[in-house]
């Protein structure tokens, strides 16, 4: 397999024989091949291993190929953003894109000093798999589009100390529509949403009817996404924007519910009951446990029994 493995922004831009960037910790490229409805990223058919130095963000059409991002294929569809955090790898085999495309490739150095250093780390979408990449309708790629050209046309103007703010004002606004647009894409796949929340509460139940939680404490949140074939993250805000509650809450409320019936039954002492639920200490399972029912197992029990 081929590797890819570029460094700096300059190693790219020499690599697919552009010319030089003129800041070198940060570029946009602005790809249109007349006469020609798609052209291939790599002449060569087998698969391209890519790992980058830097953020990258890409605006283009997938018209054919397979790309891999962590252990999920990319479903190449429309019109699609594509975020890359640093030292994240891509593999690309037979890709074949629209003849327009837009690229951006910027260093977190570039950020210092500007808000948008701690900022960038909300955006989750620098962290989810190729797959659960933003899809844009026609009108949100035209938007998307304006902000590239105005991105464009800063980065090739006379270079002065207002140039790099204004950049990243512009990027700022990109990032900012890109949350926007992807926050619409988790609303609209709300049947998605549901199906993999669904899945989720299956692997839960299988978990612990199999006896892991005891043998292998409570699983972990990249398991279970592991599981499901999705990202942490991807899986987070899924079941966030379905339920109203995190991933991480979801599990609590399984194992409290599931204390709930074992905590009556009249032969389990509170500390069994801890550990047959994966806690490796008794008190952290009571303190969860009061913190979401209101009261100590203890108390629970007792209550119950008056019941």
């Amino acid at each position: 397999m081929k590797e890819l493995n570029f460094k700096t922004i300059g190693q790219m831009h020499e690599y697919f024989k552009e010319s030089e960037p003129e800041n070198p910790l940060f570029s946009i490229l602005h790809t249109l091949v007349a006469n020609a409805d798609s052209v291939a990223c790599e002449e060569n058919p087998e698969p391209v291993k890519l790992n980058n130095h830097f953020y990258s963000i890409s605006l283009k059409n997938i018209i054919q190929g397979e790309i891999m991002y962590g252990r999920t294929q990319y479903d190449c569809n429309k019109g699609s953003m594509m975020f890359m955090a640093p030292e994240q790898t891509m593999i690309m085999k037979g890709i074949v894109v629209s003849k327009e495309s837009w690229h951006i490739a910027f260093h977190k150095d570039y950020l210092n000093g500007f808000e948008l250093f701690d900022r960038i780390k909300k955006y989750n979408y620098f962290n989810y798999n190729v797959n659960e990449a933003l899809h844009l309708s026609p009108k949100e790629e035209k938007v998307m589009k304006s902000v590239f050209e105005n991105i464009y046309a800063e980065y090739h103007n006379n270079q002065d100390e207002f140039s790099k703010e204004i950049i990243i004002s512009h990027l700022e606004t990109l990032l900012k529509y890109a949350d926007r647009f992807y926050k619409r894409q988790f609303i609209n796949r709300q049947t998605i949403n549901k199906a993999l929340f669904t899945r989720f509460k299956e692997i839960l139940n299988n978990y612990f009817a199999s006896n892991k939680l005891e043998e292998e404490g409570i699983p972990t949140m990249d398991w279970l996404a592991n599981q499901l074939g999705v990202s942490h993250r991807y899986m987070s805000d899924s079941i966030k924007t379905e339920t109203g509650k995190t991933a991480v809450d979801q599990i609590n409320l399984y194992l409290i519910d599931e204390a709930k019936n074992l905590l009556l039954n009249p032969n389990a002492s509170i500390s069994e009951t801890a550990y047959k639920l994966g806690f490796e200490y008794p008190q952290y399972f009571s303190r969860l446990f009061k913190k979401k029912v209101g009261m100590s197992p203890k108390a629970y029990i007792e209550n119950s029994l008056l019941n």
